[in-house]
């Protein structure tokens, strides 16, 4: 039952093959055999999560024909949970219990998902290995001694491992794709306002957008659907319609344009990594689709932007977190001065301090001008760059990642080979369009590739559909990890 689609879950549901109680213990077993190695979960919600089986059971035989009506799935833990801890993997909200759902998270249990739990992340988001968790780092199911990605790893891991149906994750500068890609997955990164950020603990607010991480295109159409709307709450949504996302997922792919930025395919990028795309690549053209080489001449600033503009924006956002209204507070503060200090020095692990510092100094009076506002025009510099190349294209193609899945420890040490790491996804979060990762194959070391495809704003449509495409006519999603 766990290795099914949620399509196939929810058919399963509906003639009574089983029941969600049924397939909800399924999952917390698992959970409670494996999660100890992979260390996915931070909160596991068992008691809350049978009682609404119980009641997805119940509106299953009342005639709820809806696909996510008793589907087990897991949420990334940065977003708010009503009752529930919301930790954002750091000691600073251990103790935090949210006294409100995210909108994300009320919609999807509106539409009858059972939340398994809260799932292990990054510090604040912070990362692109999922090893800066205060609750220790997730490791990927196809091999435990490597990284799952950052910074939605143990939504990633969860999924892999066969721990939920699907999850939610969040995508500031690659969080949901790459993570997607290293654990074999699905993951959309939606336009920036297709996806409400109320409730979603802000890392950097004008990046920050939340999405599926799923075992197929149509696993995450369906979420998506769910997720997808205006929200009044939120200033960043865009009140754009939501169209049916399952509806063009069987669309030909005849004569759709696919672009090749010959950026992507310099040094950096592993052998096996690029012959994977290459072949990739050619099942699209099978498909019908048309490739031509493109440029995005300015893609070797987009990670010295992105380091500006997001520790800008996190050294804003975390400045709340003073010990004085909720989250960790120092023991015994002499002063003000020292509770503040202390309660920030001990409540933050080192990648969120390291970023805070950046984001404030870059904000300080004597480089504001320098580095921050020279960063925002070299931001708008990225984004013409897809602008003019989506004159050309319908869609841009190539990798995730520069590497298949490096070991665990191998560059923690070295934040900037880490950031290095994000050359292929920031920009996309740097100009606010939607892509999507999905599987297309594997290295010598039985290791997933992800590929990457970008779209013009608002068009989740066609990279579903493409995903949907390709995935019928390849077997890598369908590949799963050893589970022991």
């Amino acid at each position: 039952m766990v290795n099914k689609s949620i399509f196939e879950l929810a058919q399963g549901l509906q003639s009574g093959e089983f029941t969600s109680v049924e397939l909800t213990r399924n999952f917390l077993e698992r959970i409670k055999q494996y999660d100890s190695t992979y260390n996915s979960y931070i909160t596991v919600t068992e008691e809350q999560a049978l009682l609404d089986a119980e009641n997805a059971d119940q509106r299953i035989q009342s005639g709820d024909k809806g696909l996510l009506q008793g589907i087990p799935i897991a949420h990334k833990d940065i977003f708010c949970t009503n009752g529930i801890r919301t930790s954002c993997g750091s000691k600073m909200l251990d103790q935090f219990v949210a006294p409100y759902d995210a909108t994300a998270v009320e919609k999807l249990k509106q539409s009858g998902v059972v939340v398994l739990g809260k799932t292990n992340l990054d510090e604040f988001a912070m990362g692109s290995s999922n090893e800066s968790s205060w609750y220790g780092p997730v490791k990927n199911p196809w091999n435990t001694d490597c990284v799952p990605g950052g910074s939605s790893g143990g939504s990633a891991a969860a999924v892999a491992a066969g721990l939920c149906a699907a999850a939610t994750g969040t995508d500031t500068g690659g969080s949901i794709r790459q993570p997607a890609a290293l654990c074999g997955l699905t993951g959309l990164k939606p336009t920036y306002g297709r996806v409400s950020r109320w409730g979603m603990i802000a890392y950097a607010s004008s990046l920050d957008q939340g999405g599926p991480i799923a075992k197929s295109a149509k696993d995450a159409a369906i979420l998506l659907q769910a997720m997808a709307g205006f929200d009044e709450r939120d200033s960043t949504s865009a009140e754009h319609p939501v169209p049916d996302y399952m509806a063009s997922l069987d669309d030909d792919l005849n004569g759709v344009k696919i672009g090749i930025p010959k950026e992507y395919f310099g040094d950096g990028l592993n052998d096996e990594v690029a012959t994977a795309i290459d072949q990739a690549v050619a099942v699209y053209r099978k498909l019908g689709a048309d490739v031509v080489e493109i440029s995005l001449p300015n893609t070797h600033l987009a990670v010295p932007t992105y380091y500006v503009l997001a520790p800008a924006e996190a050294s804003s956002n975390l400045s709340r977190y003073d010990g004085v209204r909720y989250g960790y507070r120092c023991e015994n503060p002499v002063d003000l001065e020292d509770l503040y200090k202390r309660s920030r020095g001990e409540g933050f692990g080192d990648e969120v301090k390291r970023r805070i510092m950046i984001g404030t100094y870059v904000l300080s009076a004597g480089y504001y001008d320098a580095y921050y506002l020279k960063a925002q025009r070299i931001r708008h510099l990225i984004a013409d760059d897809f602008h003019n190349a989506f004159e050309q294209v319908d869609v841009i193609a190539g990798p995730v990642n520069p590497t298949t899945a490096f070991k665990l420890g191998e560059k923690t040490d070295d934040p900037v080979q880490m950031y290095l790491g994000d050359i292929y996804t920031l920009p996309i979060n740097l100009a606010g369009i939607p892509a999507i990762a999905h599987p297309a194959g594997f290295d010598s070391n039985g290791l997933p590739i992800g590929m990457q495809l970008i779209g013009k704003y608002w068009s989740e449509p066609k990279l579903l559909n493409m995903t949907h495409r390709f995935q019928q006519e390849t077997d890598w999603h369908q590949q799963l990890p050893t589970v022991e």
